[in-house]
């Protein structure tokens, strides 16, 4: 997992969950300046209301997206 592929997700569902925000805080010293930006917005549209702290349903099998936190 990338902090793109993070933010993408997390954006077009408008779900992050536990588990990729903490992922998100541990690893935050290794960022990329564009990787820094990227979380600070995660962390703006989670203040905002945007996006909220939760869980995501499981896609139908078939589904064309799968995304792993692990």
């Amino acid at each position: 997992m990338t902090v793109g592929e993070l933010f993408l997700e997390s954006v077009s569902t408008g779900v992050i969950t536990p588990s990729e925000l903490s992922w998100l805080a541990q690893r935050q010293n290794l960022f990329s300046r564009v990787e820094e930006a990227a979380a600070v917005r995660l962390g703006r549209l989670l203040d905002q209301g945007v996006i909220q702290l939760g869980c995501r349903l499981a896609q139908r099998p078939g589904s064309a997206r799968s995304f792993s936190a692990g």
